[in-house]
């Protein structure tokens, strides 16, 4: 037996076999995959909620150098930029840029704040107040 017929004699999978295959792998797919999507939901809003406490303490680095909050009108852009003050010894955040929530919105600013001296919060992900899941708002008093 030469190496062309050994060669000849060894087949590959069948088509039925790939499309047996193919399905088993959809069938795992869509049982996984809804468990792992709702696990993002829940990390974006960890996320979201990570981000606002960094913010509050940078924030209130800011006013220990300054003496005061940034105006509502300086807004979080105080943090990276000199908005003027003379104290100001920053950029207070460490990329130096105001991130934007895990929804890509930017975050809401209220000096001063209804719920404590300066508030910020996220909309979640469909940017509207209140909701559920991943569309619930994420603050800096909850």
């Amino acid at each position: 037996m030469n190496f062309l017929t050994k060669f000849r004699d060894n087949r590959g999978f069948s088509l039925i076999e790939i499309m047996i295959v193919m399905v088993i792998i959809g069938l795992l797919a869509s049982l996984v995959g809804p468990k792992l999507f709702g696990k993002l939901g829940q990390a974006k809003q960890k996320t979201a909620k990570a981000q606002i406490e960094m913010l509050m303490a940078a924030l209130d680095a800011y006013r220990l150098d300054v003496g005061r909050y940034p105006s509502q009108q300086e807004g979080l852009g105080a943090l990276s930029a000199n908005p003027g003050a003379p104290e100001w010894a920053g950029p207070y955040l460490a990329k130096g840029q105001v991130p934007l929530d895990p929804w890509n919105h930017p975050y809401i600013l209220q000096i001063p704040g209804q719920h404590g001296e300066v508030d910020i919060s996220s909309l979640g992900a469909d940017n509207k107040a209140g909701g559920t899941g991943e569309d619930a708002d994420v603050s800096s008093w909850d």
